[in-house]
């Protein structure tokens, strides 16, 4: 689904939904309350390599999958990365290659694939046991801030300041996972991923480090008019980067998050794209939801995460190295 306009941090006119929120608002109370006891009442289990988690605040997308990304190129051959799966029907622990389907593993993972061991499981502990006695010396999480489970050895949250925290307020009336305060409270440091255009204020209090990146491509786009398409939590994010790597962007077509796009879904679009004049163009994550005969029609555009500072990624990643080096003599 996409997220509704009142989530956001100043909805206005019908969008503001003031009567649907204050409903709801009930809700969120019992959903904070449930989640804070979770987290409070499950022992969590250590794996026998460090783990660091990459989660948000927030449902929907933060820009996890790339942060991970760029944090695991850091940490040498043997990190491993594990996921729920979202989207995927397996329950795992399963290794995931690149060749598997998306609706078998989720899409995230199918990009982690590419860059070395990938695992899912809805068992985040099982999943880290697999990776470890499959040769993993550290493992990043990607999500999984909330699940107490697993132990963290070092939790970053990723955050969008194009959008924030929103409104402020726990799900369903805001898009907040959990109190602010709560989660603030467990995080070791905050990921800024692209340019900040809400009002950060809710961060002054928070003193530990807060680093800050972007999504660059990682090749130029096509030459040509483009006709974009993103199932992602914020779609328009897709299609600025596009624009500002110098797209010729025709039109962009969002999608919900992690949308299964069906064979009806792409002949319109193809249709649409025809009609400008076009070539189809999506993102890595969403090329991962399409066919084998759709991937081969549709130009995609891979981006990275750069951070601004990478001497205080590295400072960050330290502690981690240090226990990888005591276990196994190099990361």
């Amino acid at each position: 689904m996409r997220p509704p306009e009142f989530w956001s941090a100043n909805p206005s006119g019908r969008d503001a939904a003031w009567t649907l929120r204050m409903l709801l608002t009930p809700v969120s109370w019992a959903y904070a309350a449930a989640a804070e006891h979770r987290i409070r009442s499950t022992v969590s289990r250590h794996a026998p390599v460090p783990v660091v988690c990459i989660g948000n605040l927030t449902v929907g997308g933060a820009g996890k999958t790339p942060i991970t990304r760029a944090i695991r190129s850091k940490l040498g051959p043997h990190a491993h990365t594990l996921s729920r799966g979202y989207g995927g029907r397996a329950i795992g622990p399963l290794r995931v290659t690149p060749d598997m389907d998306a609706g078998e593993v989720g899409d995230e993972p199918l990009l982690h694939a590419i860059d070395g061991p990938a695992w899912i499981a809805r068992d985040r502990f099982a999943g880290a046991m697999a990776a470890a006695q499959a040769g993993a010396h550290v493992i990043l999480l990607d999500d999984g801030f909330q699940n107490p489970t697993l132990a963290k050895d070092l939790s970053i949250v990723a955050v969008d300041p194009g959008f924030g925290i929103g409104n402020g307020q726990v799900f369903p009336a805001g898009p907040l996972r959990e109190r602010l305060a709560s989660g603030l409270a467990r995080a070791d440091a905050i990921v800024m991923l692209g340019e900040l255009t809400q009002d950060a204020s809710w961060l002054d209090e928070f003193s530990k480090p807060v680093l800050f990146a972007k999504l660059v491509p990682a090749a130029p786009p096509p030459s040509g008019r483009l006709l974009a398409f993103a199932g992602l939590a914020r779609p328009e994010k897709f299609f600025d980067t596009l624009e500002a790597a110098g797209g010729d962007v025709e039109e962009g077509v969002p999608f919900a998050d992690h949308h299964p796009y069906s064979e009806n879904d792409l002949r319109l679009l193809m249709q649409l794209a025809d009609e400008r004049g076009a070539q189809l163009i999506t993102t890595e994550k969403d090329a991962a939801r399409l066919s084998p005969e759709w991937r081969a029609r549709v130009a995609v555009l891979p981006v990275t995460a750069t951070f601004d500072d990478e001497t205080a990624l590295d400072a960050l990643l330290e502690p981690i190295r240090s226990k990888m080096t005591a276990a196994h003599g190099e990361a």
